[in-house]
């Protein structure tokens, strides 16, 4: 049996997907800041696997954190939430 393994999951929107087989994901994160007490917002990029290179520029999508697939390869596409107009 194996142990189950709670992945990392994120919702972003795609920014690029010039690559092959390679998507981009932006993904952002609002947190309250420590001293200002203000929201603040982050945006961090991912590079995400696309097997079925199903994806464009504009797509909201959902990435799983898996095994390192390349250098900066860290994630893969779980589903395409909604597509770009």
């Amino acid at each position: 049996m194996g142990t189950s393994q709670h992945r990392q999951q994120k919702t972003g929107v795609v920014t690029s997907a010039g690559m092959n087989k390679t998507i981009v994901v932006a993904v952002e994160n609002t947190f309250l800041h420590t001293t200002y007490k203000r929201v603040v917002r982050r945006t961090k990029k991912f590079k995400a696997h696309d097997e079925r290179q199903e994806c464009g520029p504009g797509d909201i999508v959902r990435i799983v954190e898996t095994r390192p697939l390349s250098k900066t390869k860290r994630w893969r596409l779980a589903e395409v939430i909604k597509r770009a107009k």
